[in-house]
């Protein structure tokens, strides 16, 4: 189990394929300049509990993350996220924080998550459903 803690580093650039190899428990990368793909650190048999990417520049599809059963929170706010939000994400029974408002993700918010505050999803493409107050459209 490893973590990182690398927030407010004037970090840039990509994230490191490498990183899909470590098996990380906490990871923030926050306030960095970071680009392209951080789904490098996801996958269901991960044991990530707590990870926040928010206010960089990362740009990866978020519909085929798929997140790990033991996360608890993610903060990926503020960066170019594209893509729709996994219903995956309704596995994750212990997730209490999921941010990713301010980016350009697209789609139903999944009803597991619905229990949250709106912000964590203001400021997205064309996000819908509830906690937003705009309904789907059939």
């Amino acid at each position: 189990m490893a973590i990182l803690l690398l927030s407010d580093n004037h970090l840039s650039g990509s994230i490191p394929a490498e990183f899909a190899a470590v098996g990380f428990l906490q990871v923030d990368l926050s306030h960095n300049a970071l680009t392209g793909d951080a789904s490098v650190f996801f996958g269901r048999t991960k044991e990530l509990q707590s990870i926040d990417l928010s206010h960089n520049a990362l740009s990866f599809d978020l519909s085929g993350v798929e997140f790990p059963e033991e996360m608890q929170a993610m903060d990926a706010s503020h960066n170019a996220i594209r893509g729709g939000i996994p219903a995956q994400v309704a596995n994750v029974t212990n997730l209490r924080q999921f941010n990713v408002s301010y980016n350009k993700l697209c789609g139903q918010v999944p009803a597991a998550l619905a229990r949250l505050d709106v912000y964590n999803f203001q400021h997205n493409k064309c996000l819908c459903g509830a906690p937003l107050p705009n309904p789907c459209k059939k």
